[in-house]
């Protein structure tokens, strides 16, 4: 139970977090371009990247509050960490065929999802 409650903790600081930059963005006169979101993601791998290494590698904290970190607040902030996380510990094994397909195969899986929600809404809601 304590874990769930510190990944949901840190899950509400992530999407707080989410929400500022587009908020910051958003009244300081930002366009269509998805500019939040890149800066969101750009982040968040960066910052899983350091969580990774530093927590998990070096310091080994404890599952809880890696969990809630990694999972939490790095989850909620952006998937696309962890996206990017998953494709750097398979380039590092040195599977470069798997890391390009898993890398290609997610964004274009994405896309098609994203595509095909808004034609199921736009089909059947509309």
């Amino acid at each position: 139970m304590q874990q769930l409650l510190i990944i949901g903790l840190g899950g509400a600081l992530g999407a707080m977090a989410r929400y500022s930059v587009y908020f910051i963005y958003a009244t300081t006169g930002g366009k269509l371009f998805p500019l939040p979101t890149l800066v969101v993601n750009v982040v968040g791998s960066f910052l899983i990247g350091i969580a990774y290494y530093a927590i998990v590698e070096r310091l080994q904290l404890q599952a809880v509050w890696r969990n809630g970190l990694i999972v939490g607040f790095l989850g909620a902030f952006t998937t696309f960490s962890t996206y990017s996380l998953d494709a750097l510990r398979i380039l590092q094994n040195g599977e470069l065929s798997i890391a390009l397909g898993y890398l290609l195969l997610s964004v274009v899986l994405c896309l098609i999802a994203t595509w095909l929600g808004f034609w199921i809404v736009e089909r059947f809601l509309v």
